[in-house]
């Protein structure tokens, strides 16, 4: 292995190329589906290459290779520095990188159980065991259990002398029931949408969620739906159950800091940012209940690790304070235009593929203790509590933004009614709608919900990422709009 990265920082500091990294990858996956009543799949695949990175001539150059070997890292990293020399024949910019010091370090995804150990039968029988718990509702045409797990193996070198090797590993999955009728289409799922919840953990994070238990609540809501009205168009208070907020946290906010973006190197394909690099300290992005914190430190999260891909090492750090904006999420690259240092955003989705600017943890930080969602309820006269996202449209500047979720539980006088309304949609402005936060729960309520289809880049990359939060309310909001 040592042999390997070596053979790339060798040719890279012969030809003197001002910084180089190697990255070298193993990525193994499994995924498992059951529906109605039979093993639907059973995926299982691996891939592994090298990643090389030059700055040579004040540009950028990139490479790839599915061969792990010392020659093919030398050649490799030779062709990056050619493809640095004809990018640096055009006009452009120098890249700087900050002074982040090279590190050595090892780091491995704290587990209980390691889930690929886990037997095929165990995991399909929980599986079965959830499907079965679904399959008593009458009315209900389609129900689903899920299982999936990632790890990725990988050794990191740079010619300033870093040396790290990670492994992370990512586990978790849910439960899906559909209910169809005369053009009519409903779901719910469990614990969160897209096939289930994950973790940066082992087999236990797929047991911490009773997918069987609530499989028959989950089935009959599907059911009940479809003859439950639609939401009323109108404003109204509207309460964000924890995996819908964190979808809002990660389009409204995780988006728009990203600082590639806001510099414009995203627009072609994942667009821009509202947020101006000088809006630091002065732009109010919500009410003062609003503390926002990028944290790939937080133990559990699917944006969990120890160094970044830039060799960077993780951090806590605050971006948005009472409502006022501190900072962006940055790269080695990005963070000197503003006068930062990286806080370990910098991540590719595979060997092949040149690390952005990608969200890890970005959570919205939880209320006073003891704050529930009886109290949040309690002081709503007329609107709403929406679970679980169905839907998401966001202008490519984060400003404009339109969600749809499963299901609406109706709120009156401070108390659930108990009634159930359908196709639930809200509609904003980002920095009207965080200003409308009028409560967070509390620690108690705290939840880290993993997103494992974060899409951006050119080519298309695919990032895990997660966002930390409790229930909260929100003012004035517009809902049911159809149009």
């Amino acid at each position: 292995m040592q042999e390997i990265l070596d053979a790339a920082m060798n040719v890279a500091n012969k030809r003197k190329a001002q910084y180089a990294d190697i990255r070298l990858l193993t990525r193994t996956t499994q995924s498992l589906t059951v529906r109605d009543g039979r093993v639907e799949t059973i995926n299982s695949g691996s891939d592994a290459g090298i990643g090389v990175r030059v700055i040579h001539k004040g540009r950028w150059g990139f490479a790839a290779s599915r061969d792990i070997s010392a020659a093919e890292a030398a050649n490799v990293c030779e062709q990056a520095l050619r493809i640095a020399e004809a990018s640096a024949s055009g006009p452009g910019t120098p890249v700087v990188l900050d002074d982040t010091a090279p590190q050595k370090g090892e780091y491995a995804t704290p587990m209980q159980r390691d889930p690929f150990e886990v037997s095929l039968e165990e995991k399909l029988g929980r599986l079965f065991e959830a499907d079965s718990a679904m399959a008593g509702q009458a009315g209900l045409s389609h129900r689903g259990a899920f299982f999936d797990i990632w790890r990725e193996d990988q050794h990191f070198a740079s010619s300033e002398g870093a040396r790290i090797h990670q492994v992370i590993t990512e586990c978790g999955g849910g439960i899906l029931a559909t209910a169809l009728r005369e053009g009519d289409k409903q779901v719910r799922c469990y614990p969160n949408s897209f096939r289930g919840q994950f973790h940066t953990a082992g087999y236990e994070a797929f047991l911490d969620y009773d997918i069987v238990g609530e499989g028959p609540r989950v089935a009959e809501e599907a059911v009940r739906l479809l003859d439950s009205p639609p939401v009323p168009s109108g404003e109204c208070s509207l309460i964000l159950d924890g995996p819908q907020l964190a979808l809002q946290i990660h389009e409204s906010i995780g988006h728009p800091l990203e600082l590639d973006r806001v510099l414009g190197f995203e627009a072609a394909f994942a667009g821009m940012s509202f947020v101006k690099p000088e809006d630091i300290g002065s732009l109010r992005y919500g009410s003062e209940l609003l503390n926002i914190t990028v944290d790939p430190t937080l133990p559990g999260g699917l944006g969990s690790y120890a160094y970044d891909d830039d060799g960077v090492p993780t951090r806590r750090d605050p971006v948005i304070v009472n409502g006022v904006l501190q900072g962006f999420l940055t790269s080695r690259e990005t963070a000197p235009v503003i006068g930062a240092q990286s806080n370990a955003c910098n991540r590719a989705d595979g060997f092949g593929r040149l690390p952005l600017v990608r969200m890890p943890n970005v959570n919205l930080e939880p209320g006073p203790d003891g704050v529930g969602l009886e109290e949040l309820i309690s002081g709503v006269k007329d609107g709403f509590l929406f679970s679980n996202n169905r839907s998401w449209s966001i202008d490519d500047k984060r400003v404009n933004f339109q969600f749809g979720c499963e299901a609406a539980y109706e709120i009156k006088d401070g108390r659930l009614t108990g009634r159930l309304f359908k196709n639930p949609t809200y509609t904003g402005i980002t920095t009207e709608f965080w200003a409308g936060l009028s409560g967070v729960c509390g620690p108690q309520l705290w939840r880290i919900w993993g997103t494992p289809n974060c899409g951006k880049g050119q080519p298309s990359q695919t990032a895990h990422v997660a966002h930390g939060c409790s229930p909260s309310r929100f003012e004035n909001v517009r809902v049911g709009v159809r149009a």
